[in-house]
């Protein structure tokens, strides 16, 4: 199938999957936490969805397209730092944090795929 939008990606859709998911389990992280760890976990892990919903529009000219991939990476790999502060501050638990850093590895390798191969994605190949 051909993706007609950045939110037809199986990339996009995990994402935004796991983005949800985080929110949902640092709604419990503590108060103190709010402006540093939430906030930070919260908007690398929504940024990835954010870049690639740009990327995609953006998505004329393969240095361009992979620059802008790289963007999603580098804050899918800032997410899992994120992650592995929450699990080492025990903020969450060893199960959803193997499940969350599956995914975002599973996202990493996504990522990783699409510049590999960005003239398939390119409009101006």
């Amino acid at each position: 199938m051909y993706a007609k939008s950045a939110k037809d990606l199986e990339v996009y859709k995990l994402s935004f999957e796991l983005a949800m998911e985080i929110f949902f389990i640092s709604k419990d992280f503590p108060k103190e936490e709010k402006y540093s760890l939430t906030d930070q976990i919260r908007r690398s892990s929504r940024s990835v969805c954010a870049n690639l919903r740009e990327v995609w529009a953006k998505r004329r000219y393969i240095a361009h397209f992979t620059s802008k991939l790289t963007d999603c990476d580098g804050e899918n790999s800032e997410t899992e730092t994120w992650l592995s502060f929450a699990y080492c501050c025990e903020y969450i638990n060893g199960d959803d944090y193997k499940n969350l850093v599956e995914k975002n590895n599973r996202i990493g390798q996504m990522l990783g795929n699409m510049m590999t191969k960005a003239e398939m994605f390119c409009k101006n190949k």
